[in-house]
């Protein structure tokens, strides 16, 4: 099916075929949306990495392996949180998604809540798989949204925009939860994290708009399929190579930096303990505290301003040339884990935190041009699940296996056949899988070369 083919609605206005597009929304509004679910999605990251920062001083009060550090920050939310992702967005396909959405951050809110009073690994991994329930209902159906509400033209930007409440969210996390774990503990910073969103469920329900109405009466004037069942789209995505190779590339750079995001910390603190003390002293502050800021400051403002160069820079190269969507994120990745790698093994901790802003540049240039080619590569009624199987992907590989795969790794270096102990093991194994990299540049470029033919809306 193709755009020409089946007149329908292309996000942003409506038409029955027969005269001028109706816009769906007005642009003052479509920005304020925008915010507004911005916003949700930076509550729904801070709540979800929080746990990174907190991650050394959870290990050391539950006693704790790398291995189970890495479970709970990573498949245990995953599992549920890809799955569930699914039957959401089938559901985003008919239902108001804006209460899915409303509905979604209360639940992940209040799980987030109960993390802060789990009282072994068993209670807080439970705590957890309900934080990643509760998310499930954000992603997939926040993009379906986004798509009705922003003309082709600018989805990469749109989305890219949305996509900065993934480092907001991290900035906010490392940043909020170091602090308030030095100054009164990690569970208080679980409590501290989850009550806002409790708060904004009533922003989004009240002034969000579900625009389908206006939508589903263009479709019907203009004879479109209705809502995309699971089976038809995903039918309809066999015949469409790119989605696959973005989803995988997409979910090897989400493997590599969900997978370090639980040890970053804890590589400082284990490799330079001494000089971050020092650092963190001149400040007034504990040394979790001073790495939440340091690396919630850093790490956060060049994620935003990555994520938002991504969009920006893709839209407008691919206003000539629609490739530059994989072009741009396929460099990104070749060059990025040299520049990590340096960093990691510099005898410094003050050069390295600064020098991982290069990478952390670099890092997030994906998220527009990945999210807007996968709302692009389909038609508007199989959007919210196309969304939900490219989240499900990269959600499953990255956030469920990164963490995992990286403490256990460690554990294997540090206490293996090399013997080299807990600092240099965490040292190595965010070095080797920061390689991985390599990987997401083949497969953005194989992309890259049928991208033009399989866009159809």
């Amino acid at each position: 099916m193709t755009e020409a083919s089946a007149p329908a609605p292309i996000g942003a206005s409506i038409s029955d075929g027969t005269g001028p597009a109706v816009p769906l929304v007005s642009d003052a509004y479509r920005r304020y949306a925008l915010v507004v679910l911005m916003l949700v999605y930076t509550l729904n990251f801070l709540d979800r990495q929080i746990v990174t920062i907190l991650a050394e001083p959870i290990k050391n009060d539950l006693g704790l392996a790398d291995w189970q550090l890495g479970l709970m920050t990573g498949l245990a939310f995953a599992i549920f949180y890809t799955v569930l992702g699914l039957p959401i967005a089938r559901l985003a396909e008919s239902f108001n998604r804006v209460w899915i959405i409303g509905g979604s951050l209360a639940v992940w809110s209040g799980f987030t809540v109960l993390c802060g009073q789990a009282g072994n690994f068993a209670q807080l991994v439970g705590a957890r798989i309900g934080v990643g329930i509760g998310e499930a209902g954000c992603t997939p159906t926040a993009h379906s949204l986004i798509a009705d509400y922003a003309p082709k033209e600018k989805r990469a930007s749109a989305l890219a925009f949305f996509s900065i409440g993934t480092p907001l969210g991290g900035l906010l996390g490392l940043a909020m939860g170091g602090l308030i774990a030095d100054a009164y503990g990690w569970r208080t910073a679980f409590l501290l994290a989850g009550v806002p969103g409790l708060v904004f469920t009533i922003v989004v329900m009240l002034t969000l708009k579900e625009p389908r109405k206006a939508m589903s009466a263009a479709a019907a004037a203009a004879h479109a399929p209705g809502k995309g069942h699971f089976a038809a789209t995903l039918k309809y995505l066999r015949g469409k190579p790119v989605f696959w190779l973005i989803a995988f590339a997409a979910a090897v750079k989400a493997f590599i930096g969900y997978g370090h995001a639980p040890f970053t910390a804890s590589f400082f603190l284990r490799n330079h303990a001494e000089e971050v003390a020092q650092m963190a002293d001149r400040f007034g502050l504990g040394s979790v505290g001073f790495l939440g800021l340091a690396l919630g400051l850093m790490g956060g403002t060049a994620g935003i301003i990555s994520s938002w160069a991504g969009g920006a820079i893709a839209d407008w190269a691919a206003k000539r040339d629609i490739r530059a969507y994989m072009s741009v994120p396929a460099v990104a990745s070749l060059i990025s884990p040299f520049i990590y790698a340096t960093a990691i093994l510099l005898p410094s901790a003050f050069w390295a935190l600064w020098l991982l802003i290069l990478p952390g540049l670099l890092g997030s240039l994906w998220y527009g041009p990945v999210y807007a080619s996968a709302q692009s590569l389909v038609p508007p009624q199989m959007r919210a699940t196309s969304a939900s199987i490219l989240i499900f992907i990269i959600n499953l590989v990255g956030l469920g296996l990164g963490p995992l795969f990286v403490g256990i790794l460690s554990d294997v270096l540090a206490n293996g056949p090399l013997a080299l102990g807990s600092a240099e093991g965490v040292r190595w194994a965010l070095i080797l899988s920061a390689f991985l990299g390599v990987i997401a540049t083949g497969l953005f470029w194989l992309a890259r070369r049928s991208i033009r033919e399989e866009i159809v809306s």
